[in-house]
């Protein structure tokens, strides 16, 4: 397993360094976005550890230019930890959010439960391909969408919550389960977490919208 760090502290790097290799990752560095953005041009990587306030280029706009053209799981580290800054990164696509300073060994952790993640979902992938619901399509390995043939642009954690709620579509899920299984972690304004993404997912299913069901006082499910 690969991973490319991105801090312009070289401190901080070393640090996460020791321990992923301690745990078997191969470890690539970068000291800004800019440079994150040219290494991932010509390489790939299992997971991106990235710093949010970086000189040329930030961390949020990094992983913007990173994701136009690959889907790699990032974790982000940042010395602020308002929810904004959390609810922002989400939107844009990253998979969990450290806040500084940090412990390495609970970095690791939070490396070790994305790459598991990840996997799960290449193997739900791989199990079933499409998902046709009337004029819903869900295309589960070109992570696409269409409403009537019209193709919608879902952030990437929209779609993994509206694939984790296909998938399991007729049962109730709590916002702690959504929360274990699409962000992988429990972290301060959870609720909040889960509904906004279901505001914004329902928001692009148009007349699909009701399928997002939800189960007062618990959470949602995908009903058919």
């Amino acid at each position: 397993m690969k991973i490319l760090v991105v801090d312009d502290e070289e401190k901080i790097r070393n640090v996460i360094r020791e321990y992923a290799e301690f745990s078997g990752y191969e470890v690539k560095e970068a000291q800004d976005g800019m440079d994150a953005v040219n290494i991932c041009k010509n390489e790939d990587f299992d997971i991106i550890i990235m710093d949010v306030m970086m000189p040329k280029l930030d961390g949020f706009s990094a992983i913007k230019e990173i994701k136009k053209t690959k889907n790699i799981p990032v974790l982000m580290l940042s010395a602020r930890g308002e929810e904004y800054d959390k609810l922002f990164g989400f939107e844009i696509g990253i998979d969990d959010y450290v806040v500084k300073p940090f412990s390495p060994k609970e970095v690791i952790a939070r490396i070790n439960a994305i790459c598991a993640r990840t996997n799960k979902k290449e193997e739900n992938n791989n199990s079933k391909d499409k998902y046709v619901y009337e004029g819903l399509e869900i295309d589960m390995l070109g992570r696409n969408v269409y409403v009537n043939g019209v193709k919608k642009d879902l952030t990437p954690k929209e779609f993994e919550l509206l694939q984790y709620l296909v998938l399991n579509k007729n049962i109730a899920l709590s916002r702690e389960k959504i929360l274990n299984e699409v962000w992988g972690y429990d972290f301060f304004g959870e609720d909040r977490t889960v509904d906004t993404h279901v505001k914004m997912l329902r928001n692009n299913l148009g007349e699909y919208r009701d399928k997002i069901v939800t189960v007062r006082g618990m959470g949602y499910k995908f009903e058919e």
